[in-house]
């Protein structure tokens, strides 16, 4: 699909493979939720532009190589994206965090803010936009909305597990958003749920995005 990248590597693959397992422990689970988004957060910020720099080594001075312009600002869907948030946060330390709160409505299925704080200087940066799960599609958008409407012009959203319909969904609303998944579902059921998902071990709430 055009504008997703799936992250095909064998750690993210293998790491993914423990989450689907009803099995695996809540603890496991959030353990391995951070370790996926700390891969992913190394392909999605692969691009960045450096700038060399005068440093001073234990041994001589030379120019280097830093992430260039302003910080990254990573914006998790609460509550579920917090754990991906740490996993990028660990690699990028510096970058200021955004909170979007946004719950999805049992009947009609579509998203409700309930909570939106930003850095004041949020349109300058490139957002990058997590949650785990990308099932309809109605949160990612209404986050990207949100964005937007903030006046954010550079967004990327990375999510574990992301449907085909939803996908298609986010895609068709946001074609300027490009999307990293570690894996796309095909289908969702009638409860909009993706299949096969992450299972129902431990606290997977995941699944209803």
């Amino acid at each position: 699909m055009d504008g997703l990248t799936i992250v095909s590597h064998p750690l993210v693959q293998h790491k993914l493979t423990i989450l689907r397992d009803r099995e695996s422990s809540t603890q496991l689970f959030r353990t391995v939720v951070r370790e996926i988004a700390a891969l992913l957060c190394y392909e999605v910020t692969r691009d960045l532009p450096t700038e060399l720099v005068r440093v001073e080594t234990p041994i001589a001075v030379t120019e280097a190589p830093e992430i260039a312009g302003k910080k990254l600002v990573i914006a998790p869907i609460l509550r579920a994206g917090l754990d991906m948030a740490e996993g990028m946060l660990a690699l990028v330390p510096s970058a200021r965090v955004a909170h979007i709160g946004l719950y999805r409505d049992p009947v009609t299925l579509q998203a409700v803010e309930y909570y939106f704080k930003t850095p004041e200087d949020v349109a300058d940066r490139l957002v990058i936009v997590v949650d785990p799960m990308m099932a309809t599609g109605h949160t990612a958008i209404a986050a990207l909305d949100r964005l937007k409407e903030a006046g954010v012009q550079e967004m990327r959203f990375v999510c574990l597990l992301a449907s085909r319909p939803g996908a298609e969904a986010v895609r068709a609303a946001h074609g300027d958003v490009p999307i990293w998944a570690a894996a796309m579902d095909e289908t969702l059921d009638g409860h909009g749920y993706i299949v096969p998902g992450l299972g129902d071990a431990g606290d997977r709430t995941y699944g209803t995005r």
